[in-house]
């Protein structure tokens, strides 16, 4: 090699960096639809601003905080990790893009299109997105992960029952479609969290031990998945209570195993701790809602809310700094918004339990937290993410 050889610089990586991997288009899409999304739907089911859609607006809300926002991340996720696993490219570039349109395109059909051009193409998405990730893992010989595939399509098949429920083809609540979705990811969550929450505690702890068994992991597992199923399947409150109150004390206690206080000086590290810290909550209530005492609404969100949008907002912070080669050190404003989706859980989720009258100016207010938080994620990632990595690699 000649010296001119060696002084030539890097060649130019190709295509446009919002669509070099699943992370950057999906997680901002899905950050803006939750900044958009919410106090729209407030608004309009305040009665502040008519918004004239082909179903009733709360399946609207409930659907694409599901399938848009909470899938949306889910499939931005997935689409890197699978490549960071395999070493094989996922999507990227016009097929990438092409998904991402998808994904834009049913959100904008929910509002303006008639329902069932809407129908048709959010239910594109899931499938098409397992084809191309099960194509790659079976490329690569990385049958582990294959099981992830399962829940994609286990997504596409709670989303294909909502719209044939909304469509009148089917004889099955609609509600009953968004609530197993709720509870697919929170199995995930179940899951996910149980593996890389006490390894990051770990990590940034020197002598923190954590001590969960394999055994109590997957007792826990399985009474969350008894729970739910009994929840979905509307089974009678006196099973529905005592399995969540089991749920919320197994819960409660993989908590307190992980040593959240050692996580107080690490705002990125302590949102996964907080938000997981719903969870238990959300049993309690659910738990609590079996004979009436408090509304089931309170369940759910505070698991939609708390546990899924608390941990979004710390997942999207701390995978996309690391994939654009940024330091695991969450800033002031990323902090903020941390705050800001804690401080809707409680407002949305406590205020109404404690001070019922409360409720309007609570949902109100946590509406507007809510939005503000993922507004701050986009005015710091939008440069980030659609720019080259800071060290200049691919991805």
């Amino acid at each position: 090699m000649s010296i001119d050889d060696r002084a030539q610089p890097p060649a130019a990586l190709p295509g446009w960096p919002l669509l070099r991997l699943g992370f950057r288009p999906f997680y901002l899409g899905t950050a803006l639809l939750a900044c958009v999304s919410i106090p729209l739907w407030i608004a309009a089911f305040l009665g502040h601003m008519p918004l004239r859609l082909p179903f009733p607006i709360l399946l609207w809300h409930a659907h694409e905080m599901l399938f848009g926002f909470a899938a949306g991340v889910v499939i931005g996720f997935l689409l890197t990790a699978v490549r960071a696993w395999t070493g094989l490219e996922t999507p990227r570039g016009p097929v990438l893009g092409l998904l991402a349109l998808l994904w834009l395109a049913a959100r904008l059909a929910a509002v303006l299109a008639p329902y069932p051009l809407f129908a048709v193409l959010d239910l594109l998405l899931l499938p098409a997105v397992a084809f191309f990730l099960l194509r790659v893992l079976i490329r690569a010989g990385n049958r582990r992960n294959i099981p992830l595939i399962s829940l994609l399509l286990a997504m596409a098949l709670a989303n294909a029952v909502f719209h044939l429920s909304v469509l009148g083809l089917i004889a099955v609540p609609a509600m009953s479609a968004l609530y197993a979705e709720l509870a697919l990811i929170l199995m995930v969550v179940s899951i996910m969290t149980g593996r890389v929450v006490p390894m990051f505690t770990k990590n940034v702890t020197p002598g923190l031990v954590i001590q969960v068994s394999r055994r109590f992991e997957l007792t826990l597992l399985a009474v969350t998945a008894v729970t739910l199923s009994l929840w979905v399947l509307g089974a009678p409150a006196w099973l529905v209570l005592p399995a969540s109150a089991l749920s919320a004390a197994l819960h409660a206690l993989r908590l307190w195993k992980w040593h959240p206080r050692v996580t107080l000086r690490r705002p990125i590290l302590w949102i996964l701790h907080f938000s997981y810290a719903w969870m238990p909550v959300g049993f309690a209530l659910l738990a609590l809602a079996q004979p009436g005492w408090v509304a089931p609404s309170l369940a759910v969100h505070a698991f939609g809310v708390g546990v899924i949008g608390g941990l979004i907002i710390g997942m999207i912070t701390r995978t996309a700094r690391g994939h654009t080669g940024r330091p695991l050190q969450a800033s002031r404003g990323e902090v903020v918004a941390y705050a800001l989706v804690m401080l809707a859980t409680v407002l949305r989720v406590l205020v109404p339990a404690v001070v019922p009258a409360w409720y309007v100016r609570a949902l109100d207010s946590a509406a507007g937290l809510w939005a503000l938080a993922f507004a701050i994620y986009l005015v710091i990632y939008v440069p980030w993410l659609t720019r080259t990595r800071l060290d200049g690699k691919d991805g």
